[in-house]
């Protein structure tokens, strides 16, 4: 097959049975090329190229990679495609957050948010299609879990809003996209593998080249995906608590029934590294933000290097929650700095177009199990 074939077979990459090329790590990417034939003493350097066309210039065609061998380029597009997600629609807050809504493959769809500000941006990444969490307080959390994502759905994220703000590594320019968080839909230790190899080629020098500072992974708390979390890959740490005790926390977060505060607790302190551990705790109105919530809280993670970030509550309809008004989230904030916890107060963004914490959400259903015949 020659280049202009191999070309055409790209633009129907997604109806396909291809693979996302940009789903393979480091190791997925030298095993392929042993697939294809590549003599070992060259798999290293070509993988190098391939990363670095790919995640450092942007690549969506294989004829781009124009330091590898043309029979090469035509081997991968037999193979593998670099199509990025469908984009079904794109929303933009008054604040400059941007929602996009995506299609997959199959026909499903998550959204990914790209927050900028402060002299950072941030993207905000889904990890499955739904949430099986059910947190009582959250959008997300009214989906059915409908399926995980791949590793190559979520880099493709990435991808996608690298190319719609303009911001390949080539470039040159300051960065706009800085910072990569699992913090969209699904609960990311739940889909552990994908996670992992997303992360890993997030973290490839040669290529996107994020440091594991600027990689974060939230949790509910899947105590035992947490320790393999910080063994294997050490990324910062984000942990949904919304509770200082167990029985609220396990009306807010169901999960807390099979892993207790405790447990989880216990996870953080293991983590390596000695690294700040930021604890998400969404600000409820006559539910968990009392004085004696805060001094509640200061005591639990007592001896922690822990960081609460404050969220105000980002309504959605249907939901039975109201935020706390200004005063009384300020005078929270202020006893948890007094008693020696950051805890910044977030300004919620993207509420207008449901883009927030905790609003996210798509019309995804699980299909219908055929009858048998």
């Amino acid at each position: 097959m020659g280049a202009t074939e191999a070309t055409t077979t790209e633009a129907a990459a997604p109806e396909s049975s291809r693979e996302p090329l940009y789903g393979l790590d480091r190791d997925g990417l030298m095993a392929a090329l042993a697939e294809l034939d590549v003599p070992a003493r060259e798999r290293r350097m070509r993988a190098r190229q391939i990363v670095h066309g790919v995640f450092h210039r942007g690549a969506t065609d294989f004829d781009q990679l124009t330091d590898l061998p043309k029979t090469l380029r035509t081997r991968l597009a037999q193979h593998f495609h670099l199509v990025r997600p469908q984009v079904v629609a794109c929303h933009q807050a008054a604040d400059g957050t941007l929602k996009w809504l995506l299609r997959l493959d199959d026909g499903q769809e998550i959204e990914t948010v790209f927050i900028p500000g402060g002299g950072r941006g941030t993207l905000c990444v889904s990890s499955q299609v739904g949430c099986t969490l059910s947190c009582a307080f959250c959008h997300t959390g009214t989906m059915p879990l409908v399926r995980q994502l791949t590793a190559a759905e979520i880099v493709g994220q990435v991808l996608h809003a690298l190319d719609q703000l303009a911001d390949w590594p080539r470039s040159g320019r300051p960065r706009r996209l800085t910072n990569v968080v699992f913090m969209g839909m699904g609960e990311p230790l739940f889909n552990y593998e994908a996670v992992a190899r997303a992360c890993r080629i997030l973290l490839d020098r040669h290529g996107l080249g994020f440091s594991r500072r600027k990689v974060t992974v939230s949790t509910a708390g899947v105590v035992p995906a947490i320790d393999r979390l910080g063994r294997e890959l050490g990324v910062r740490l984000a942990v949904s608590l919304h509770a200082p005790d167990d029985e609220r926390r396990s009306r807010l977060v169901p999960l807390n029934r099979k892993w207790p505060i405790g447990q989880l607790l216990e996870a953080c302190r293991r983590y390596p590294g000695g690294r700040m551990i930021t604890f998400e705790y969404v600000l409820l109105a006559g539910v968990n933000d009392a004085d004696e919530d805060a001094r509640a809280l200061l005591a639990l993670l007592r001896g922690l290097p822990a960081k609460v970030n404050l969220i105000p509550f980002n309504p959605w309809p249907g939901s039975p929650f109201r935020c706390p008004d200004e005063v009384r989230m300020r005078r929270f904030r202020r006893i948890l700095e007094e008693g020696g916890i950051e805890a910044p107060l977030r300004t919620p963004r993207g509420r207008d177009i449901l883009a927030a914490c905790g609003q996210l959400r798509t019309a995804a259903r699980r299909r219908p199990r055929r009858r048998a015949a």
